[in-house]
């Protein structure tokens, strides 16, 4: 199977983990809400809120830890298997689910461990980082804040790589197996560098298309109200003047910037559904050659627990 024909028969679980999050986001939001109204009836809005505040918090992560990550790793597992494998079953929502209820135990070891795996790949952005710093200024600062955004993006891949291995690796135990996935990454740099490009080169280009049209959209929307978005504008500047004389804000340029607000949101959920995952199918099948061509060893290990603290403390859990 080619890497689109495992995206496109996958991607009903992308929207599967997109209503599960939606609606974790609802009760979240649901719940704020409704502890700041029951506090306004009791004469304590802040006691509310709190309240509100903390149950949404448990109901988050217990939606998270029931839900959303279930969903995650029943995709991952369909994606893994497509490209292993070069086929999937014709219910791949069934069979991901299938797949994670079997292996309920080590996908959620997997997810407790998912903090020691993001500290040893940041340790590679620790070294990119001094380019920034050798530079200083403003100049240093703008381009490690770049670095530290590019690494975080890519961190998220990597992670899900881990996973995808953790999964293939089903007879190996859940620590070791995220251990060798820490090796691939490191020891397969032309992997890595593949990687990146596919995924800031698909990223800028959605950006760029599906970004550009839905600004286009918003604000084509929003020039049908040009009366509401003054008012809008002298109401954000009285805020912002917070007591003082306001300085006017061209309505023009308010809905330019409330069109790109609503562009970016709206593209930032429909990347994350519709594009992602496509860049995601095919770093992961690279990831997987990688690691089956050349199979982590015990030595490999110690040579990354050698620099990495993070790696073996994880490593001592095998």
């Amino acid at each position: 199977m080619t890497n689109f024909q495992v995206y496109r028969k996958t991607l009903v679980l992308s929207g599967v983990q997109f209503l599960v999050d939606l609606a974790i986001l609802r009760v979240f939001g649901g719940l704020i809400a409704g502890g700041a109204f029951i506090g306004i009836a009791a004469g304590n809005v802040i006691i509310g809120l709190i309240v509100g505040l903390v149950l949404a918090i448990i109901a988050g992560i217990l939606g998270s830890y029931l839900f959303s990550n279930r969903v995650k790793a029943a995709h991952i597992a369909m994606i893994t298997k497509g490209v292993n494998e070069n086929q999937l079953p014709d219910h791949v929502v069934k069979s991901g689910f299938a797949e994670v209820r079997g292996r309920f135990t080590s996908l959620t070891a997997f997810f407790f461990v998912t903090n020691a795996i993001k500290g040893i790949f940041r340790q590679v952005g620790r070294g990119i980082n001094r380019i920034g710093t050798a530079i200083g200024g403003d100049a240093g600062n703008s381009i490690t804040s770049a670095i530290d955004s590019a690494i975080q993006i890519l961190i998220g891949y990597l992670c899900d790589c881990c996973l995808g291995w953790v999964i293939f690796r089903k007879d190996e135990n859940t620590a070791k197996a995220a251990c060798e996935g820490a090796v691939i990454f490191f020891k397969h740099g032309k992997t890595l560098i593949r990687n990146i490009g596919r995924i800031f080169g698909m990223g800028f280009l959605s950006l760029l298309l599906v970004g550009g049209l839905l600004f286009a959209a918003f604000f084509g929307i929003f020039s049908l109200f040009p009366s509401a978005f003054a008012t809008l504008s002298q109401e954000v500047a009285k805020a912002l003047a917070d007591g003082g004389t306001p300085e006017p804000i061209d309505p023009v340029v308010f809905t330019v910037i409330a069109a790109a607000v609503g562009a970016v949101i709206l593209w930032s959920t429909l990347h994350s559904v519709l594009v992602r995952p496509f860049i995601l199918t095919g770093v992961l099948r690279n990831f997987m050659e990688s690691g089956k061509a050349d199979m982590p060893k015990e030595s490999d290990f110690e040579a990354i627990a050698a620099k990495s603290p993070r790696f073996r403390k994880l490593q001592e859990t095998i």
